[in-house]
This record gives C-alpha cells, structure tokens and sequence, in this order.
C-alpha cells in the first residue's frame, strides 16, 4: 500500500522545514537577549505534560490489560534499583555500580534514579508504584543531588571516557527524571533544576557557547536529535521559549535530505534521496542509529502535539518517506537486516529486537495521520505480526500509550500489507548497500568505497569486523526463525574470513584490544584520542579506496558491483603518513558483480588475489544450523550423475538443506576452480566478537562453501549462481540455462537471462566495452531488458559517482523513444541507438529510459 502524494513527495516538507528551521532559529535569538516568553499561542506546559504521557502512560492507556506487563515491569525495576540503592557502598549510588573513574557507570546510576521515579509517577489507579511513593520520590531527588555534588557537577573532574555519556546519555535520564518530578522538585529541591541545566550545558563541549553547534561533526543526525529533544524538555522545565525555539530549529536539520554535493554545516550524516541513512559520515546505519532517530523524532512529534510550536502534521509526512523507503526495505518478516547496524551486529538480541523500536514509531505515527496514510501505517504493523516468526515484545515499548493503541491496531479489521511489493530491488548506493527481495526470500548486501566504511568497530563491539563490507551477503529465507541463521551466532560460528560472499586473504589478524591493550589505539601527540578524528578514519569505521561501489535499478531487477579495495588505514600507513607501531592490514584483490533476477542471484568475480604471496578464500555461502538439526548436502556432476562428498569430481549444483527449519539453497557453478564444501560442528563464545557479551558457548553446524587459491597463485575469476528455496530437479535444469556469462574479466562483467530477456553488465574501466548488443563507454552499470513486441527498458548508473555523463550505444535497427527520465538523451548513431546520461552529481542513482522498434 503507497502513501498519498503528499506524505510520499517527502523532499518538499524536507527543504519546507528548513526554512522553517531558519525562523525559529532567527525568532529564538531576540527572544534569549529580550527574555521574551514567545509567541502566546504557544504552550511549553503542554511540552511537559506530553512527554509524562510518553514515558509514563496516561490515567486511560493504563487501565488496557495490554499494559499491565509493562507497568508491571517498570514496577519490578524499580523495586529492583531501590534494593540495589540499599545496598550501595561508600563511592557508590547503587550496590555493584562503582562511581569516580567510570562514565558509564555514571550513566547507569542516572538510568536506575530515572528508572525509579518513572515507577512513582504511572497514572493510573491500577498503575501505583513503589510504597511510599512521595518517600520514594525524595529519594529519588537526593540522589540525584549526591551524584551532582559528588561526581558531576565539579567541571574539572567530570568529562573522562566517552563524550557521548556527558553530552547525550546521562543528560537524556537526567532530563527525564526532572520532568518526571517537576512538582517534587519544585517543592522539595526548587534550585535543583537550574543547576543541573547549567551543568549540563557546560558539559556540552562538542558544541559552542554551552548549546548545539551545527558545525560541529558530533552534533549530527541521530546524536543531534537526542541532544536537542533533551534541550527542548530544558527549556519547557525553565520556562525559556528562546531554548525551545533553539533545539527545535536545530532538530528541523536532520528532516532535510542529505545533498552530498552541497552539505549543509558539512554534515553528511542522515537520509538521503534513495533511502541510505548514514551515521558517523560514512557508516551504513539505518537499523542502529537510525532506528535511535526515528523514535526521537516520533517522540518530538508527539511531545509537540497541540503546543503551537509546529504547523500540524509537518514532520509527518517526511517521517512517513522514512519509513516506506529506508526502513521497511530492510525488515523481512520482523528481522532488521544485519547490514545496517554497524558494530551493533555483535550485541545479543538484535534482529527481531531491533524491529520492536521501529514498530512502536510507526504505531505512534499513524496517530498523526489519516485516511489511507493511516491506512497503510496500520497495515504495516499488522504485516510485521503476521510475518515475524517472534511476537513483539511490547514490555520493550517506551510508552504505555503506544502499547494500547498497537493492541487496537492488531484487533482492527484492516488488512495487513506491506509498504512495497514483495518482488522489488532497492539500490541504497548512497551507503553501499543492496537489497533485493522475492515471495520467499531477501538477498542483502554490503559493499564499501571512498566514500562508504567497509566495516564499523568501536567501544570493544563488533572486534573483527575486516570483511563486513567486502562483499558479505546475507540471504534470509521465508519462514525461518531468522535467529537460526543469523544474529549474534553467526557472527560467533563463523570466521570472519569466511562471512558469506566475501574474498579474503588467509591470514591472522588481531582485534584491537589485542593491538594495543586499550579499546582504542591511544597515540596523543599524533592525534589518536578514543574521540579522534584519526580514530575514526583509521581505527572505528575507515573507508574504502576505491570509487566503484554501486549499480543500477530497473523495477524489480538490479546489478551492482564492487573493485575491492584496502582500506584508509592500510593506504595510509603505506603512504608513511601513520605511526610506525600503528598495525594496519592489507585485503584481498577482486572485481565482483551480483546480477539479481528472480529466482537467481548471479555471482561473478575476476582478478580475485590474496596479493603480496598470500593465499585467499571466496566465501560462495556460509550457513549456521542447530546442532541437532538434520541438514542435508546433495548434488550433481555435469554428466548428470550424483555428487558424493567423498568424490573428486566437482559438482555443477549443489543444495543445502536445513530440514529442521525446512529451508533450502542451491548452487550453480558456470566456471572457475571446484568448490570445497565443509560441513561441521563448531563451538565459540559469543565474548569472541564482543567484551561486554557474556561468555556463552555457541555451538553451531557450520557449513561452508568457497573458493580455495593457493599463496602465490595465479588471479583466478569464478562464477556461480545462488538459487533460494531451490529443488534438486530445478538446479540440474541450470545445464541448460538460462544463464549466460558474456564477459567475466576485470574490465567488464556481464551475463545474460534467457528467461527474462534481461542483460545486465558492470564495465568498470575506461574505453569501450562490448556485452551483447551493448556498447558502454567508460565506467557504469547497466541493465537492459527487450519484452514483447519490440520493446526495450534500460537502466544506468555511474557506480564511481564521478562521471558527468555515460554513454552507450543499443547495436540493431534504430529504437524510438518511447519515455526517458531527465537527463537521459536518445539518438540515432550508424549501426544503432546512442543514449547519453548525463549522470553529474546524481551519486549512483539510476537513469532509465523505454525504447521501441516500432514506428
């Protein structure tokens, strides 16, 4: 189901809102000199008594019985932290939480006080809190002043570790508490408030005079919706219009879609026009920090409701673009899929986990919509019950309110549907990544250039992360308990040079703590601090160096493509500009294309190297099952007979079955070495990928399909097609077709779908390329596809986002066009059909075009 045309055309509220970011900007800056109280028809009251509503419930929300195992959790935490409080020591708030050295202990005591007072403050009759409350609430409030006096409020001892806890964690629970026990602390403690503020404003060191600076590279996209949502409470608790005014201006930036041509405060952190999100300017994030952004967002819509700050609704529809095009692309049946979420990859209960913050946004939305917008927000949330194998967690909701209004959603007679096709590929070549999707399957994929990390490692999560973005492909198979093939275990199961579709050398490499003994590599004098810009270039998520990384899109088809490169921090410490006890590592060399149809994904790679003498791997497909589970590995030789194990001749197909999850994939080799296949049983601790994991041992099937090459040999190039949920007898048909590899060298790669009609080519060098009837100049992706009657559709992209414009010629009987988007002209050239992209500053997207024969 698609959104109306105006919660879809998302970009024009995008650029509305800044303007309007602009005049709250220039309103709140008379008003901080004057001491304005604002605009009358404003109500920063009703700020406060909106944001109650969120965290706490109202009177209504929490008399529905779907609420009670919420309030009874918030009830038992309390109980919980107030018995860890009676315990604590000397340099402690709450018992096992040492205070003085540790930020996020720091951070932990302000959560346990906030998780408190949220129990003593649930509206409600039926929702009471701890005995005592109004004790209890005072408690509460001394507390907080202790750790003031005690650990936070002197300047000079304060800021240690990591900058995120002083300007955003503990600052959001302190926040909080304060509204929370605004008439407490009014009656009790009336100094408290102002003081806190402006301690919290002096910890504000990232930003310029004590408030947010959009210069400033740690005040952007999901961190800067938390720091201003904590400021606009600010100023509701103060009574100061001028701080409201302030935070929201500043918040309205992260609504503008990126322009990576032209950043505003040279932030490329947010959404961009094809759906991407990125974090920390170049990490691939929209299932971790971006699902952050999205609640923040909708808590600051529902915060604002009826106060007068905003025209109704404005925020709406661009959240709506958000959702239909950057989130639910990357959740398949309620799995958030693992290329998007960073380092967050190596946490425990991620997956359907992270689903449950994205779910809970859309319930609160589709509040502020109506009509089919509504219609479809709903329906949404009912497709991802129906299709997720787990059942959401709503004890995991903030707000009490949304977990009522989403048990109305399941028990409404709406539909449920999703917001896109199930047949559809979506090309988010902003953040070098691929999804592609059909009834029973979603392929996802994740590449890396100059401008895209290959890989995010930080604060111990996510310790060996090198291949991530080499190429690494996940394929969730409809049905499965997505939590027996992915997640936390198959990062601990496998390799991190055997991730499913990566080329890597064989070699040891060490995690970063191992490195150096510290979570970082600690070098003051040459700019290493754990907060560096250094560290994050060469150390927390360090780019590629290659530009080509992208493809093109035409409908439900795509190809995308990749020159796999090393990374900033190799390049640099070859080029002698890093210090000489800084360890860098070298990849594995490769050219590799994904052409993606309907029931195949064809996989071709040339030039694939472990360079400098070292051996490599080709990871065809690694798969996890339950140890007890009955798996099967079955085959065929190209003569048609069966493939044994024990065999030497190497297989034409293979398929890989878990019947205990009654999933299947199969194979197909069109050329290169013989495959090794292995299958056995694997045990690691989940500690291995991350230091805060617990040391839990998973044991795990672990199957494994690659391509070995020997130190010192030869480049070799291979080409193989995935078959989701295939069936023996559909993978012996592939001897017949209906695939063709045209070109699988270094300077082109292209094949042929008999079936489809479709012809798709990666050209990734200068000069002419030749793939059938096509003729490519210089570097693109291309995809062409002849229906019936005489028709063509090609699709163009320039995956180096470096070209002005690419060109190509269609050999044959000159086509008529028949439609074209802007930038894509048609003529006629002897011997055929030329097509001239101009495709400057258009960064990666795809340029399609309809041609005919007929007259």
């Amino acid at each position: 189901m698609e959104f109306s045309r105006r919660s879809a055309l998302s970009m024009i509220p995008a650029a509305t809102l800044w303007a309007l970011s602009q005049t709250l900007r220039a309103e709140a800056a008379p008003a901080a000199s004057q001491g304005s109280p604002g605009s009358s028809d404003r109500v920063p009251a009703a700020l406060l008594t909106n944001t109650v509503a969120v965290f706490a419930g109202t009177a209504e929300s929490n008399a529905r019985p779907e609420v009670a195992p919420k309030l009874a959790s918030v009830r038992a935490t309390a109980q919980a932290r107030l018995a860890a409080m009676d315990g604590a020591g000397p340099d402690e708030l709450f018992e096992g939480v040492p205070l003085g050295t540790s930020d996020p202990n720091l951070s932990t005591s302000y959560q346990y006080l906030y998780e408190i007072a949220l129990a003593t403050c649930l509206p409600g009759a039926d929702a009471s809190g701890p005995r005592d409350a109004p004790a209890v609430r005072r408690r509460v409030v001394d507390g907080l002043a202790r750790l003031h006096d005690d650990w936070f409020g002197d300047q000079s001892k304060g800021y240690y570790g990591n900058w995120f806890h002083w300007e955003i964690g503990i600052p959001a629970y302190v926040t909080k508490t304060l509204v929370l026990l605004r008439e407490e602390l009014a009656a009790y403690r009336p100094e408290l408030t102002a003081t806190y503020i402006a301690s919290m404003d002096a910890y504000l060191r990232n930003g310029k005079d004590g408030d947010v600076d959009l210069d400033s590279r740690f005040h952007t996209g999901a961190n800067l919706a938390d720091i201003t949502t904590n400021r606009i409470l600010q100023g509701a608790l103060l009574g100061d219009e001028a701080r409201i005014t302030k935070a929201l201006a500043d918040q309205l930036t992260v609504y503008s879609t990126v322009d990576p041509y032209q950043p505003r405060h040279g932030v490329t952190d947010g959404f961009y026009a094809d759906g991407s999100f990125v974090q920390h300017s170049s990490v691939a994030y929209t299932g971790s920090y971006g699902k952050g952004l999205l609640t923040r967002i909708v808590q600051t819509v529902k915060i604002l409701d009826g106060t007068g700050y905003l025209p109704d609704e404005s925020l709406v529809g661009v959240v709506q673009g958000w959702v239909a095009d950057g989130f639910a692309p990357l959740i398949f049946e309620g799995w958030m899929m693992e290329i998007v979420k960073g380092r967050a990859v190596s946490r425990t209960g991620t997956g359907y986990a992270d689903v449950t913050a994205v779910v809970e946004a859309v319930v609160d939305l589709s509040a502020h919509t109506a009509g089919s917008d509504a219609e479809a927000l709903e329906g949404y949330v009912k497709h991802v019950r129906e299709t997720s194998k787990v059942a959401l967690d709503t004890t995991s909701f903030v707000s009490p309110v949304s977990i009522a209004r989403y048990a109305d959603i399941l028990a409404s007679p709406a539909p449920a549907r999703d917001l896109g096709p199930a047949a559809t590929h979506g090309a988010f070549n902003a953040m070098d990544r691929t999804v592609h999707r059909r009834p029973g399957y979603a392929f996802a994929l994740a590449r890396s250039s100059e401008r895209v990390s290959k890989y995010e490692y930080m604060s111990g999560e996510n310790l060996m992360p090198w291949f991530q973005g080499d190429g690494a492909h996940y394929l969730y198979l409809s049905g499965a308990d997505q939590r027996q093939a992915f997640g936390i275990d198959y990062f601990t199961a496998v390799p991190p040079h055997r991730l499913a579709g990566v080329t890597a050398p064989v070699e040891t490499r060490r995690t970063v703590p191992e490195l150096y003994g510290t979570l970082w590599y600690d070098n003051p004098e040459r700019g290493f601090t754990s907060s560096s810009e250094s560290q994050n270039t060469y150390v927390y998520f360090p780019r590629g160096t290659q530009a080509f990384s992208g493809g093109a899109r035409l409908g439900a088809y795509g190809v995308a493509g990749l020159v796999q490169s090393d990374d900033a921090a190799y390049a640099a410490q070859q080029a002698g500009t890093l210090p000489g006890n800084f360890v860098a590592y070298r990849a594995a060399g490769a050219t590799r294309s994904w052409l993606m149809f309907d029931d195949e994904i064809l996989v071709l790679s040339a030039g694939v190297t472990g360079l400098a003498g070292r051996a490599a791997t080709t990871t065809v497909d690694s798969r996890i099952a339950d140890p007890s589970s009955p798996v099967a590995l079955t085959g065929g030789l190209r003569d048609g007979s069966p493939w044994e194990a024990a065999g030497t001749a190497p297989p034409a197909w293979l398929r890989y079955a878990d019947e205990g999850q009654g999933t299947a994939v199969g194979y197909v080799f069109l050329s290169g070495p013989a495959p090794v296949v292995a299958l056995g049983t694997v045990t690691r601790s989940r500690r291995l990928v991350r230091l805060t994991n617990a040391d839990t041992a998973v044991t795990k099937q672990l199957f494994t399909l690659s391509y070995e090459q020997a130190a010192g040999g030869r480049p070799i190039a291979t080409a193989h097609a995935l078959v989701p949920n295939a069936s023996a007898q559909q993978l012996s048909s592939y001897a017949h077709g209906p695939l063709s590899v045209l070109s699988n060298t270094v300077r082109l790669q292209a094949a042929v779908h008999a079936h489809l009609g479709i012809t798709a080519a990666n050209a990734f060098t200068p000069g002419t390329h030749h793939a059938g009837r096509l003729s490519i100049d210089g570097p693109a992706s291309v995809l062409l596809r002849r229906t019936g009657g005489g028709t063509y559709a090609i699709a163009v992209s320039d995956p180096t986002t470096e070209r002005r414009t690419v060109s190509l010629t269609l050999h044959g009987r000159p086509l008529r066009r028949v439609s074209a988007d802007p930038g894509v002209r048609v003529r006629h050239v002897p011997g055929g059909t030329r097509l001239d992209i101009t495709t400057h500053q258009a960064y990666g997207r795809s340029f399609t075009a309809t041609l005919t024969e007929r007259p």
